[in-house]
């Protein structure tokens, strides 16, 4: 439904008319939303809607401007529909979904039922992006070519939507009803040579879209064969299409499976149905998905990421320092996440250790990853080996002298990581970056092991590093604004999605994984067992329970961040929390690792199970912390882990270490699995209504304690009737 705009094009030098409307608001358009011209008989209508040509009631009401003087005009040729800027289409403008303008005459149903009866060849000459309803228009046209390097695809699902322009319709009549579906469910961005290879497109181009448009227009109709248009091609067959099977597939995905299996029903009644009462099943399935929570809180996402990616106190024009090559310091899991990561990007990567051993053990975890990409078809073998090649492991921390950003990902101990900082302070070149990987611990602290603070700051990866997306952009007191600008230029270079925390305990994510985890381990000792409390939470979507994800991460990696809690906290906070934990790490049960932990694990089997050992321990805790075990229902776990996070957000929001709200709730969606059908814990809160959040608080302050008293910040929004996030 959106792209991020990827190419150019140019529009034809010729007079061009403003075919369009004043938009549904009644505001004057400033520009021709869509531009019209004929050129040597050839009627070339042009998208102007920056920065994605979105297909807003603007735009609809040009295109129907534009068919009127097609329609009108005589001796045409054929007709070009192209985009002007960046690409052709990033679809429909997502912004008035739930507006009066999203239903605003004509409907793009009622421009392609005219565009794709026009007697002569329509031609959709895409570039850089023909996506959702931009690609949904492209159908409209007889004929689809791209120029080389387009992204193409009905990408709705992502957003909880499916296609509403016809796109699951049409689809199954030009390429097939399988692999229709595959496309729509997938929701990916096909390349121009993928979308030819399936036959979305006839050809593929380089060069001037409009230039190449007009040929493909002069050469269909010097061949006088007649125009063809897709809503008369006849209903795809289905009779090898398993769509139970799909819909059972669907069910499985956290994220959208209600859009999943709207798209499943819309595809199938393609192979069933005329194309006009497809097309009405379409639309009502569509109108459903964008009046429920779970599409809304994905558009909002949708945007979040989009504005966590931006620095507000700094000038959009701020210059970054070049990223021609980078080091890691540290070739563990974490390190060699983040080097791969770096690889992946075509950044070249010295990869530092202690010793051969360590060197040898990251070198075949490389290996070994890029390996079994290369085997499940995610890249080939050339490019598996060429990002290997892009790695080089060293013993020799001076092989880092010339690179330009140097990441440090060494244990997690703060005299380590300064000594760390003070070595690399002697061998880094002038103007290289120096970032600490550090989860917890004071940036600033690390940076004062530096003559040179200004360009330190923590880039906090999430484990495995070459998969998880949040980066976590740490800036220091001293950090300079060319530094702070790279380091978030360089989360997108790299695939991840950015958010800016200032310094402090825990930064946003872990700072609220604390008091998550405390009501969890609380609820243990009131009567719960983990795999009710892992169960809950994953029933409300968490892809993976508090105690669950503690096995996998490793106890012993949380105690040190326990460590660091006991040393900081306030004794109101200290006292709330229980030793369950602290008390599994002393038995030696990390977790998977270790076979046991809030589970019993069997060798190459990671399937939970319950371990008497841990119910002891929990009724040790529970006897010593003087609480009576109870009943305790999932409503309760539910309620009071994610209000742990809601308020532990809203303070941290009151201490400046998030930016905005809604990066909080990036944060947590993309880095701690919390559920994105439901927008993220703030976006959540806002759902149900910040006067019941507060009570509810005000009622586990009284009953459980007085750390459960609600931010101020939550007060005053939820008193001026507001919400927490825009």
């Amino acid at each position: 439904m959106s792209a991020d705009p990827s190419a150019s094009a140019q529009t034809p030098s010729t007079q061009t008319t403003p075919a369009q409307a004043d938009s549904a608001d009644g505001t004057a358009a400033q520009a021709p939303a869509v531009q019209f011209g004929i050129e040597d008989g050839i009627a070339v209508v042009t998208l102007a809607n920056p920065p994605v040509n979105g297909l807003s009631d603007r735009v609809r009401a040009g295109l129907a401007g534009a068919l009127d003087e097609i329609e009108a005009a005589d001796g045409l040729v054929g007709v070009v529909l192209t985009g002007a800027g960046r690409g052709f289409s990033g679809g429909a403008d997502v912004r008035q979904f739930n507006t009066p303008a999203a239903h605003a005459e004509p409907r793009l149903r009622d421009v392609l039922a005219r565009l794709v009866r026009l007697p002569v060849p329509v031609v959709a000459a895409l570039h850089g992006f023909a996506l959702g309803g931009g690609l949904e228009l492209a159908l409209g046209a007889h004929i689809r070519i791209a120029q080389e390097g387009t992204e193409i695809g009905l990408t709705e699902t992502t957003l909880g939507l499916i296609p509403g322009g016809g796109g699951t319709q049409r689809l199954p009549r030009l390429v097939g009803a399988q692999r229709a579906l595959d496309v729509i469910l997938a929701g990916a961005r096909l390349t121009a040579a993928q979308a030819a290879d399936l036959g979305i497109v006839e050809s593929v181009f380089t060069g001037d879209p409009v230039a190449a448009g007009i040929e493909a227009v002069r050469v269909r109709a010097a061949s006088g064969e007649a125009v063809q248009a897709l809503d008369d091609q006849p209903v795809p067959d289905a009779s090898a299409i398993d769509f139970e099977a799909a819909r059972t597939k669907a069910r499985r995905n956290r994220r959208n499976a209600r859009a999943l299996l709207a798209a499943i029903d819309a595809v199938e009644a393609a192979t069933r149905l005329p194309l006009e009462e497809g097309l009405d099943h379409e639309r009502a399935l569509f109108t459903e998905l964008v009046e429920g929570p779970e599409s809304k809180a994905l558009r909002y996402l949708f945007f979040a990421e989009r504005t966590a990616a931006r620095v507000e106190a700094l000038p959009r024009d701020t210059a970054t320092r070049a990223i021609g090559t980078a080091a890691v310091i540290g070739s563990g899991t974490m390190g060699a996440g983040i080097a791969m990561s770096l690889a992946d990007a075509g950044i070249p990567t010295t990869l530092v250790d202690t010793t051969d051993e360590a060197i040898d053990r990251a070198r075949g975890r490389i290996r070994a990853t890029y390996e079994s990409q290369a085997r499940k078809g995610r890249i080939d073998t050339a490019e598996a080996e060429a990002r290997i090649a892009r790695i080089t492991p060293t013993t020799r921390q001076e092989d880092v002298a010339d690179a330009d950003i140097i990441i440090e990902a060494v244990f997690e101990d703060l005299d380590v990581k300064r000594t760390v900082f003070g070595q690399l302070d002697v061998v880094a070149k002038d103007g290289a970056i120096l970032a600490t990987n550090t989860s917890r611990l004071d940036v600033n602290l690390i940076a004062d092991a530096t003559a040179r603070p200004q360009d330190v700051i923590g880039l906090h990866f999430f484990s495995p590093a070459n998969v998880m997306r949040l980066l976590e952009v740490v800036q220091g007191a001293k950090t300079a604004d060319d530094v702070l600008a790279t380091a978030m230029a360089l989360a997108g270079r790299i695939g991840k999605q950015p958010a800016l925390s200032q310094v402090g305990e825990g930064f946003i994510g872990n700072r609220m994984l604390s008091p998550y985890r405390r009501e969890a381990e609380q609820l243990l000792e009131s009567g719960a067992s983990p795999r009710q409390v892992d169960d809950a939470l994953e029933a409300f979507g968490f892809a993976m329970g508090p105690f669950a994800m503690s096995d996998l991460a490793g106890i012993d990696v949380s105690e040190a961040g326990r460590r660091t809690f006991r040393v900081t906290a306030d004794p109101v906070l200290l006292a709330s929390q229980s030793d369950i934990p602290t008390k599994l790490y002393e038995a030696g049960r990390y977790g998977q690792k270790t076979g046991a932990g809030f589970y019993r694990y069997v060798e190459g089997d990671r399937t939970r199970y319950n371990d008497p050992v841990v119910e002891a321990i929990i009724e040790e805790c529970a006897a010593a912390s003087g609480v009576t075990r109870r009943t305790v229902t999932d409503e309760e776990i539910v309620e009071r882990c994610v209000l742990a996070l809601v308020n532990e957000a809203a303070k941290l929001l009151e201490d400046g270490i998030a930016q905005r709200a809604s990066d909080v709730d990036v944060v947590w969606v993309a880095g701690y699995n919390f559920p994105a059908f439901r927008g993220g814990p703030l976006f959540w809160a806002d759902q149900q209504g910040l006067d019941h959040v507060v009570a509810r608080m005000r009622e586990f302050q009284e009953t459980l304690g007085e750390y459960w008293r609600p931010a101020e910040l939550l007060v005053r929004t939820a008193e001026a009737g507001a919400t927490m996030v825009r």
